[in-house]
Formats: structure tokens, C-alpha cells, sequence
């Protein structure tokens, strides 16, 4: 369970990384892409902050996360400029992909289907005997 200070911390940096991210994007020339912050989970010593990011369209999210992680250095500068006077040290930033939105939609798209797993147990991956 998180503390009320790691989710005030968690909350700060999520509010930034999205203007910084946004920022890098469109002055990177990036069109039709849009990436969005969906979580920011801070560890209990504050030393590390884990991104979960949301990339549309999800062809280009293994490609952008590459960059992103390649230039996590500059984007953690520019965060603890934008955060200088709120934090005293910066946390490492660790960046993931958020796939929940993929996965919603897979099991929305399986109950449409007229092979319902849940009206016929056996299309189960698990249900079924090799």
C-alpha cells in the first residue's frame, strides 16, 4: 500500500512527465502518436519511480518506449528542473508499457464473438487437454 507522500510524489511526476513526453514529442515531429502517463508507482525509499505508459498506435509503442529509455537521463534532468523546488532528489525513472487498454479489449472482443469462452469453457487455452 502506498503512503500518502508516494502517491503526492507519484501524482507530481505524472503531471510532468506528461508535459515533458508530449513536449518531446511534438518537437520531435511526431504525428498521429499519443502517449500518456497511466500510472506513476514511487518505491517506499523514493528512490525509484515506475512508468507505465499508454502509446497509440500500439504498432509504434515497442519503438518509442527504446527512445524514451534511451533518453531517460535527459528526461529525469528536465523533470527535476520542473520539480526543483517541490522534491530533493530525483527518483530513477524505470519506463513500461501499459498494456491494460490491450488486454480490456481482447476479452471485449472474445465475449462478441461467436465463440464465447464463457458460454463454451473448452475454447480455453487452459480448459483444453493435450
Amino acid at each position: 500500500m502506498e503512503s500518502n507522500r508516494q502517491k503526492k510524489i507519484g501524482g507530481i511526476l505524472q503531471q510532468d512527465l506528461v508535459e515533458v513526453l508530449q513536449n518531446a514529442a511534438t518537437s520531435g515531429g511526431l504525428k498521429g502518436v499519443i502517449i500518456s502517463v497511466s500510472k506513476v508507482s514511487v518505491t517506499v525509499d523514493l528512490s525509484i519511480a515506475k512508468v507505465y505508459l499508454s502509446i497509440f498506435p500500439n504498432a509504434k509503442a515497442k519503438e518509442l518506449l527504446d527512445g524514451i529509455r534511451s533518453n531517460t537521463a535527459l528526461i529525469r534532468h528536465e523533470l527535476a528542473q520542473r520539480t526543483r523546488h517541490q522534491l530533493r532528489r530525483m527518483p530513477q525513472l524505470e519506463f513500461f508499457i501499459d498494456d491494460s487498454l490491450e488486454y480490456i479489449d481482447g476479452i471485449e472482443r472474445s465475449l462478441k464473438r461467436e465463440d464465447n469462452p464463457l458460454n463454451d469453457p473448452n475454447l480455453l487455452e487452459k480448459r483444453k487437454k493435450l
